[in-house]
């Protein structure tokens, strides 16, 4: 297990080998619906995420109770004109810990805009990792959605802490992407379905030409983060050479997803992470992030003048 180095286990008991992996916190939005639906639905289907998430062993890893991964989802819904089938987004948010400090960072940060799937209350949520896809798309496509990114979840905090670790977890999330759910609307497992979408970001962290994210993840979180307690400014440095190298890879393989993905989220840590930093290395910063993270480049160019 990846992260167990991080805490003191000096026991494994019964109970943390088959603790769950996430810590999930999902709330349902429901008031563009309309009047016409029973509001008591939307807590039913919250309920049922919340124990669907937190309640299933996605790994054969053994977790503790302090090791699951914090994540929350937010689910905007709205109706459509068939009964029972809603559609909206869902934005996804998870954070790991950071070594000897109570700061946790954030893994993931992403909204998904592609979700419609078809339900009724205390209707059971099921999935299946052999088989995805029931007999109704509409209705196996929420817990396709919400496993697809619980294994993106658990692998990225994975290849946060040992180099290539979230191999297995990324498998297991673009085997849903190719068994995935088809009907009527729904979108975001296929190629087509645009450029930013679960197909694409299961294809980028898999895909042996941009091998090098791996890399990239495991040198920012435990190379980088994990380190500042001991050396701030040899920690700062690895963190400078991952933007080298997100810098060479977005320059080989411009618009991928993935680069954007990695950004999602950060804009914050990395203006704390360089403002009290050594001129040279603002410097650098300065000049690198507003190029990587274009959606932050005027943040970047204004604080770290």
């Amino acid at each position: 297990m990846y992260r167990s180095f991080l805490f003191i286990i000096f026991y494994i008991t019964v109970f943390a080998a088959k603790a769950q992996e996430l810590n999930a916190r999902v709330t349902v939005a429901a008031k563009q619906v309309g009047s016409n639906v029973n509001k008591n639905t939307f807590l039913t289907l919250q309920t049922a995420l919340n124990n669907f998430m937190n309640n299933r062993k996605w790994t054969k890893d053994p977790y503790a109770a302090n090791e699951k991964i914090d994540c929350t989802f937010f689910l905007n819904l709205e109706a459509t004109d068939d009964a029972n089938v809603y559609s909206g987004s869902l934005t996804i948010q998870a954070a790991r810990p950071v070594f000897n400090s109570s700061y946790l960072s954030p893994i993931i940060n992403f909204k998904d805009d592609d979700i419609i799937f078809k339900y009724i209350e205390f209707q059971q949520l099921d999935f299946n990792d052999s088989r995805v896809s029931g007999t109704d798309g509409l209705v196996s496509n929420l817990t396709a959605i919400f496993a697809y990114y619980a294994n993106m979840i658990i692998g990225f905090d994975n290849a946060s802490f040992a180099l290539r670790g979230g191999e297995a977890s990324f498998l297991k999330a673009q085997n849903i992407v190719n068994n995935a759910p088809d009907g009527r609307g729904i979108k975001g497992w296929k190629a087509f379905d645009g450029i930013r979408n679960r197909y694409w970001l299961a294809d980028n962290v898999l895909n042996s030409k941009y091998a090098v994210i791996n890399d990239i993840y495991y040198n920012y979180y435990r190379l980088g983060l994990d380190k500042f307690y001991d050396d701030e400014n040899t920690a700062r440095l690895e963190v400078l050479n991952v933007l080298n190298q997100l810098t060479v890879f977005n320059n080989d393989n411009p618009n991928t997803m993935i680069n954007q993905f990695f950004f999602q989220g950060k804009s914050t840590e990395l203006i704390k992470m360089f403002a009290k930093a050594q001129p040279q290395d603002k410097a650098k910063a300065a000049e690198l992030l507003p190029r990587l993270d274009i959606t932050n480049a005027n943040t970047y160019k204004e604080v770290l003048k």
